[in-house]
C-alpha cells in the first residue's frame, strides 16, 4: 500500500493545473483535494481539515464528518485531539516562563524538585527534557506511576543509558514532566497555567486540555485504528502536557501565524516562541530543538520520511550538541497521535508558510509529511 499511495501522490502532484500569480481560494481547494483525497482514501479517514497560512493570507480545506453517526460536517472550528503537536505549547509556556524569571531553562530538573537530588536528574536540564536528550527515559509514562509520590520515586531510582547529550529518546515522560514544573513554577498546575499565560497571550479561544461543556458540540470523534469504533483520549499523569490538548484548525492556524510574526504579541512571548525553535542538538535526520524537528530547506520527501519513522520515535538516537543553532532556511515539523486522531504542523519560515493537517484517524506520520510537503510545494509553485 505504501508504494501505491505514494505513486498515487506523485501523479497527483504532476496533475495539478497551472495556477495564476496569486493563489486563489479555488485554486487551493484543488490543490488540498488532489494532494489528499488519495491520502483520505487509503486510510478511510472520515474527517480532515487542512489550513495554511501563506503570505499573510489564510486558506482552508475541510473534508468529511466530524463524527459519524449524526455526519455532522468538519469545520474550521471542529476540535481535533493533537496528540503529541501539544508538546509544542508545553515548550511555549516553558520558554514562557524562563522568559519571565520564573523558571531556567539550563538548570538541571533536581533544582526544581529537590527530592531526586543526587539523581540522573542532576545533569540534565529543563532545555533537554524539551529536546529529548534525557539519556533514554521510556516513550510511556510507567504503568505503576499513579501519583506525584509515585513519580518523584521513580525519577529517584532511574539511570540513563548514557550521557544524557549523546542520546535522544523520544519521550512522553519527558515533556510531560517538563510541562509539570513548569506550572508549578507558575503557583499552579499545566492546564492553569497554560490557561492563564499562554493561550489568551496568543489569543488562542479554542484550544482546551478538558473540554468545556459548551464546546464539546464542535468536538469530533476520532476513529480507532484497530477497532474502528468512535474514541476520545483520556487521561492519567502527565499525559495532558505530552498529548492532551484538543484544537480547532482556526486556532492552530493562528498558533503558526504567531510563530511566523504575523500577530502582535508582548517580547516575552515572542522570546519564547523563539526559544523553542532554537535547535540544539543534531539527529541522523534533522535538528532537534524544543520538541520542534528541523530540516534544511528545501527538503526531500524521503529525509521527512526517515526523520518522521517509528524508528526515531520508538528507539534511542544517537545525538550531537550543535555549536550553534541552525542557520538559513529551515523546514519546521511536528507530528501528533492518539488512538482516533492524526496532526501534523509545518512551517516554511522563510517562504512565510505553515500548514495545520488535522484528521479524526490515525494514519502514518510518513504519509502526513510526504503529503504536507506535496501541498507545499505546489503552492509555492503557484506563483
Amino acid at each position: 500500500m505504501k508504494s501505491a499511495l505514494g505513486f498515487s501522490l506523485a501523479l497527483a502532484f504532476c496533475a495539478t493545473p497551472a495556477l495564476s500569480e496569486r493563489l486563489t481560494d479555488v485554486a487551493f481547494q484543488q490543490i488540498s483535494e488532489t494532494v489528499f483525497g488519495p491520502v483520505i482514501d487509503a486510510f478511510d479517514i472520515p474527517g480532515m481539515a487542512i489550513g495554511v497560512t501563506y503570505r499573510g493570507e489564510t486558506y482552508i480545506y475541510t473534508y468529511g464528518v466530524a463524527v459519524r453517526e449524526t455526519a455532522q460536517p468538519v469545520t474550521p472550528d471542529t476540535l481535533f485531539e493533537l496528540g503529541s503537536v501539544s508538546k509544542l505549547f508545553s515548550v511555549a509556556l516553558a520558554g514562557l516562563a524562563d522568559a519571565r524569571g520564573v523558571l531556567s531553562l539550563e538548570r538541571p530538573v533536581s533544582d526544581w524538585m529537590p527530592d531526586i537530588k543526587g539523581s540522573a536528574f542532576d545533569t540534565i536540564t529543563l532545555y533537554d527534557l524539551a529536546a529529548h536528550a534525557n539519556g533514554g527515559l521510556p516513550l510511556q509514562v510507567p504503568a505503576q506511576i499513579r501519583t506525584d509520590a509515585d513519580l518523584t520515586r521513580w525519577l529517584a531510582d532511574w539511570t540513563t543509558d548514557g550521557d544524557p547529550r549523546h542520546i535522544r529518546s523520544y519521550s512522553n515522560l519527558s515533556i510531560g514532566l517538563l510541562g509539570k514544573i513548569t506550572g508549578e513554577a507558575f503557583g499552579s498546575d499545566y492546564d492553569t497555567a497554560l490557561k492563564k499565560e499562554l493561550l489568551p497571550a496568543l489569543g488562542l479561544e479554542s484550544t482546551y486540555v478538558t473540554v468545556p461543556e459548551a464546546a464539546m458540540q464542535h468536538y469530533a470523534f476520532g476513529y480507532d485504528r484497530f477497532g474502528d469504533s468512535p474514541v476520545r483520549v483520556g487521561l492519567n499523569i502527565l499525559d495532558a502536557e505530552a498529548y492532551g490538548l484538543k484544537s480547532s484548525l482556526t486556532d492552530m492556524i493562528r498558533f503558526l501565524e504567531t510563530h511566523l510574526g504575523l500577530h502582535p504579541i508582548s517580547a516575552e512571548v515572542a522570546a519564547a516562541l523563539a526559544r523553542t525553535r532554537a535547535a540544539r542538538y543534531d539527529t541522523a535526520h534533522y535538528a532537534q530543538a524544543m520538541v520542534w524537528e528541523e530540516y534544511v530547506w528545501p527538503v526531500t520527501a524521503e529525509q521527512l520520511a526517515a526523520g518522521n519513522s517509528r524508528q526515531m520515535a520508538l528507539a534511542p538516537q544517537p545525538i550531537t550538541e550543535r555549536d550553534a543553532p541552525l542557520e538559513g532556511p529551515m523546514f519546521l515539523n511536528k507530528t501528533g497521535a492518539t488512538n482516533g486522531f492524526g496532526a501534523y504542523v509545518a512551517m516554511v519560515p522563510e517562504e512565510e508558510i505553515g500548514v495545520v493537517v488535522l484528521a479524526n484517524r490515525y494514519y502514518p506520520n510518513p504519509v502526513r509529511a510526504r503529503a504536507t510537503l506535496e501541498l507545499i510545494t505546489a503552492i509555492l509553485d503557484a506563483e
